[in-house]
C-alpha cells in the first residue's frame, strides 16, 4: 500500500504509544517485521516553543523508516508551525493525533476531544496539509461515547481536505482500553472513503491481524499494546497472513534476549538512570504470563544497573527450564 507516495510493504504497524514507542522500541519492532512506525506524540505547543524534550520525539533516523511523527493540538495554526518545524527532523509521513483519551490531552481540547468539534478537527487538518509536502494523516476513535459515533464523518472530512490516510481506533474516548472493539464502524470507514485506512484495536496475533483485514477491508493493521514486552508480534502477524503459519511465543530464552537488547538499547539512547527507570515498565511486560511473574516483578521495580537486569533474565531462564 502506499500512503501518499510513501510506501509500505507489509501489513502491520506499530503505534505511537506515548511513553513507548521510542526510538530503542520502534528500532526492535522495525527488526521484527513492523512495517510502519509513528513515534511517540509530541505536543505542538511544546515544538513551537523549542522544548528540548521535543527534539527526542520527533527524530527519525534511517533504521526505522518509513517513520511518521505524530502531533497533537487544538489549534489550527500551532499544529500547522508545530508541523513545518517538525519537518527539519525529514519525517516520511506527519500524523495528526485526534484519538488520544487521556484526560491531560482530551481534557486540554487536543486528541479525542477533537471528536466533538469536527470542523475544527478539519481545520487542524487542512492546515498541516497546506504546510507540509509530505502525506500528513489522521488517528481517530469511533466516537467521544456510543451515543457519538462520528468515524464515517470524521473520515470523510479528513479526506476532503487532503489528509492521505486515516487510523481508526475502534473504541470511543469513553472506552479508553475496555471491550469491545467496533470492527464495524472501521469496515464503515473503508468503505466510506477512498483513502486507506488502517485498523487500530487489540490486534494481538496473526489470526487477529488477518481477522480485521478480513472483516474490514482495511489496508493495515496497527499494533499498539499487543506488542508491548512482544516485539515479535508483527513475525507473527506477516507469517499468517502470508502464509497461514500460526507462530508460537518464542522461548523464555529468546524472550529475555530480546528484553535485554532492548533496554540496552534504552540505555545508549538515553543513559543508564534513564533507561533503568524505564527499563521497569518494559522488563515487567516481557516477563508477563510467565510462571512466577509476581515475585519476579518485585525485582524489577528495583532496577538500577544493567547488571540486576541480566541477573534477573537469567532467573527467569532457569526456572522455566526447571518448569521443563
Amino acid at each position: 500500500m502506499n500512503i501518499g507516495n510513501v510506501k509500505i510493504d507489509g501489513l502491520s504497524a506499530l503505534a505511537p504509544m506515548a511513553g513507548v514507542a521510542d526510538r530503542a522500541f520502534r528500532e526492535v519492532c522495525v527488526g521484527y517485521g513492523a512495517s510502519y512506525v509513528v513515534g511517540e506524540m509530541a505536543s505542538s505547543k511544546g515544538i513551537t516553543l523549542s522544548d528540548n524534550k521535543s527534539t527526542e520525539l520527533l527524530t527519525v533516523y534511517d533504521i526505522e523508516r518509513p517513520a511518521g511523527i505524530q502531533l497533537f493540538g487544538d489549534d489550527p495554526q500551532t499544529v500547522a508551525n508545530a508541523a513545518v518545524k517538525a519537518m527539519n527532523f525529514t519525517p516520511d509521513i506527519i500524523d495528526i493525533n485526534m484519538g488520544c483519551p487521556a484526560p491531560k490531552i482530551s481534557g486540554n481540547g487536543g486528541g479525542s476531544a477533537l471528536l466533538k468539534n469536527q470542523k475544527l478537527a478539519q481545520d487542524i487538518a487542512k492546515a498541516v496539509v497546506d504546510s507540509v509536502d509530505v502525506p500528513v494523516t489522521v488517528k481517530i476513535r469511533t466516537g467521544w461515547d456510543f451515543d457519538n459515533i462520528v468515524a464515517v464523518e470524521m473520515a470523510k472530512r479528513m479526506e476532503s481536505v487532503g489528509v492521505s490516510a486515516i487510523t481508526v481506533h475502534g473504541r470511543t474516548k469513553v472506552q479508553m482500553y475496555s471491550p469491545p472493539v467496533n470492527i464495524d464502524i472501521i469496515r464503515q470507514v473503508k468503505e466510506a472513503v477512498s483513502i486507506p485506512v488502517i485498523a487500530n484495536g487489540d490486534i494481538t496475533d496473526g489470526k487477529s491481524a488477518a481477522k480485521m483485514i478480513e472483516q474490514t477491508n482495511c489496508d493495515l493493521v496497527m499494533v499498539g499494546r499487543g506488542a508491548l514486552g512482544r516485539p515479535w508480534v508483527f513475525s507473527q502477524i506477516s507469517a499468517y497472513i502470508n502464509h497461514e503459519i500460526v507462530m508460537p511465543e518464542p522461548p523464555v530464552s529468546e524472550r529475555m534476549m530480546v528484553m535485554l537488547k532492548h533496554i540496552k538499547k534504552i540505555c545508549d539512547y538515553k543513559g543508564d538512570y534513564i533507561g533503568m527507570r524505564e527499563a521497569r515498565k518494559h522488563a515487567a511486560w516481557y516477563i508477563k504470563g510467565m510462571r512466577g511473574a509476581a515475585s519476579f516483578r518485585q525485582e524489577i521495580g528495583k532496577l538500577e544497573k544493567m547488571e540486576q537486569l541480566e541477573e534477573l533474565a537469567y532467573k527467569v531462564v532457569v526456572q522455566s527450564k526447571q518448569e521443563e
